[in-house]
């Protein structure tokens, strides 16, 4: 009885992982991955502020990476095809975020995907002052992605090959002057659907719900109800597409737990942090199961997780209960 399900499964899963042209290995990468690729992906493991690695991580809340200008002044909207990675850690042959970059950043892993959100100053990675930004994907009107052969890897479900995580072939983010969100799905039937990117207008809040407050947290959390689709009562779902009609409200953020809180941490030094884990109360049940939405979508993002740049962080409710592993050597402190 259960092994036709099962069947089903397999299938779903590997018609969509074999969808994509190619997987790559964060060990083994090719100078680059795409035609008229501006940067590289063979990065090495030397940082430089004039890198034009285009590899993005997403593994914590203290290492991962956003895609930036490669010249100083970029307005994101402009240079989508061209924009490079500035990291939190070293080792990659990235660029690394200059001190002071970041004030805040919340890492969330659930079933489906990874995901940081966070406000900052980055016009210090080379964003014009009050860019209100642009959204990247793999994909883009000419099918190159953007950047063009921009790849992004997170060690967050499985170690791959070499031990350095595995490639994410759908993702999004949004990156401006001032905020920053990126998700990165696991590869299924529904990773698309997840990391949508046909929503660039609508922004960080919109797509990628979850914690824009203060601090720095790492949690586990529920998946949400993918960008765009609205469940009815009757079981149907409504799907928004951008430019009809009004932007209906988001998603709410969904519910997170084992979240862990970093006093600090520093760019440029691989020193292991340790944290004591607190847990949170549940604060959101929308849920969505590939091809069959369930549950609700509230009209507006009332989560207490999901709050507004400038929120207090308290909204958590995690208590600071961190303890710094180390001494911080010599990285550049972030606040």
């Amino acid at each position: 009885m259960i092994a036709f399900p099962l069947l089903v499964s397999a299938a779903l899963v590997s018609s969509v992982t074999g969808q994509y042209t190619a997987t790559y290995d964060p060990a083994n990468l090719p100078d680059k991955s795409e035609a008229e690729q501006s940067g590289t992906n063979k990065c090495g493991t030397t940082n430089s502020q004039d890198s034009m690695c285009q590899n993005v991580y997403v593994n914590s809340a203290s290492d991962f990476c956003v895609w930036g200008p490669p010249k100083p002044n970029g307005v994101i909207g402009n240079i989508e095809q061209i924009v490079v990675s500035y990291c939190t850690a070293p080792g990659r042959g990235t660029r690394l975020m200059p001190e002071g970059t970041l004030k805040s950043a919340h890492f969330v892993k659930t079933p489906d995907y990874v995901q940081v959100t966070g406000v900052g100053d980055f016009t210090k990675i080379g964003i014009k002052a009050g860019d209100s930004g642009g959204e990247l994907d793999p994909h883009g009107a000419d099918k190159l992605g953007n950047p063009h052969g921009g790849l992004v890897f997170s060690n967050a479900f499985a170690a791959g090959p070499s031990g350095l995580g595995v490639q994410m072939h759908e993702w999004t983010n949004f990156q401006s002057a001032t905020s920053f969100c990126i998700r990165a799905c696991k590869d299924g039937p529904g990773a698309k659907q997840r990391c949508q990117h046909i929503y660039d207008l609508t922004g960080c809040e919109w797509n990628i719900p979850g914690d824009y407050g203060t601090g720095f947290t790492n949690c586990e959390g529920d998946s949400t109800i993918p960008m765009g689709l609205y469940p009815r009562p009757d079981g149907s779902t409504s799907t928004f597409k951008q430019g009809q009609g009004a932007t209906p409200a988001p998603h709410p953020a969904g519910a997170t737990s084992m979240c862990t809180t970093l006093q600090s941490f520093a760019v440029g030094t691989a020193t292991t942090r340790s944290f004591a884990a607190t847990a949170t109360s549940p604060s959101g049940t929308d849920s969505w199961v590939t091809g069959t939405p369930t549950g609700s979508a509230s009209s507006s993002n009332s989560n207490s997780n999901s709050a507004a740049p400038g929120a207090n962080f308290g909204s958590l409710g995690v208590a600071f209960a961190s303890v710094i592993a180390g001494a911080l050597g010599a990285g550049l402190y972030l606040f």
